[in-house]
């Protein structure tokens, strides 16, 4: 009988698995625990939801749009990890007769991110069971993936590391130390945080494996790639700021001029691509990770793509 091979990164997936096994839990013992969600106060702080920007609403009304972009974190969330489970599937299969380690951290990995779609599918029903009739996400998550799947392997790990690292940013710099949030939300994304940590480690060993097995033009396509990616996020956000504008608009308690709508929309999309786009492209290790792979000319074409998405209207 052949020995399994062992990849020379075969014990820092040991150590994925153990961190993994110890930072286990629970959707209802550990995170729901019979709580409900407290409409008195904000789910999202004003450093995610850019709160402040919005200066024609009341205290009041700044909350509320911290909770509609926290019943949508919840919707992104439940998507973009739909194509992230399909894909470090996909990625473990080639384990399969090699590294046992490191085939069951990524299986382990990709339970975690179907426990956190089910967790996300709770909180979302749960908001909408104390929000006002009216919230649309209309955007399909098997249809993304589809669209996402289709990109290079690169440029879907390269999406992914960025996607998780700013999980870690969100909770760090935004969420832990804010004392004014809801309970049950902090503790949505404590434990959502617990699991992303470690899956950064795998993220960055399977993109930097995957880069070492593709050619330069591979490569540069792949950049382009991952451009298309970025673009396609952006599509998203878009159509959602405008259905949570209006959603707000419907909800507030009083009429909203044609031209504060308009000004809503843009906030929104501006709070929306902090979020899920500028967090993440300016995480320091992100950066270290992605340019440290690529020339330097490629750097200035995807630092050229998100300043040109900073300058357009928001």
């Amino acid at each position: 009988m052949n020995a399994v091979i062992a990849t020379p990164d075969t014990d820092l997936y040991a150590r994925s698995i153990a961190a993994s096994k110890a930072a286990h839990w629970d959707i209802d013992a550990d995170v729901i625990r019979g709580r409900d969600f407290d409409l008195s106060r904000p789910f999202l702080p004003d450093s995610l939801s850019l709160a402040g920007d919005f200066t024609t609403l009341t205290e009041a009304e700044r909350r509320l749009v911290s909770q509609v972009q926290g019943r949508t974190y919840a919707n992104i969330f439940g998507l973009v990890e739909r194509f992230i489970t399909a894909k470090l599937l996909e990625v473990g299969h080639e384990y399969s007769l090699g590294d046992q380690n490191a085939l069951e951290a990524l299986v382990r990995f990709s339970e975690e991110e179907l426990k956190h779609q089910a967790l996300f599918r709770r909180i979302n029903r749960m908001m909408g069971a104390v929000m006002p009739p009216g919230y649309r996400f209309d955007i399909d998550p098997d249809e993304v993936a589809r669209v996402v799947l289709g990109k290079s392997t690169w440029a879907v790990l390269a999406l992914t590391l960025h996607i998780e690292l700013f999980v870690q940013n969100h909770y760090r710099q935004s969420i832990r130390a804010q004392s004014e949030l809801s309970e049950l939300f902090k503790d949505v994304f404590l434990f959502h945080w617990k699991d992303e940590c470690q899956h950064v480690v795998l993220d960055e060993l399977e993109l930097r494996r995957h880069d070492a097995t593709v050619t330069g033009a591979q490569r540069d396509a792949a950049v382009e790639d991952f451009l298309a990616l970025v673009g396609a996020v952006d599509g998203i956000l878009q159509v959602q700021a405008r259905a949570d504008a209006a959603y707000f608009g419907n909800i507030c308690g009083r009429r909203i001029p044609a031209d504060e709508a308009v000004k809503l929309e843009e906030q929104f999309l501006k709070a929306y691509r902090w979020q899920y786009l500028f967090s993440g492209a300016s995480h320091p290790r992100f950066q270290s990770i992605l340019f440290g792979l690529i020339t330097r000319e490629q750097r200035s074409r995807i630092e050229a793509a998100l300043s040109a998405l900073q300058r357009l209207p928001a």
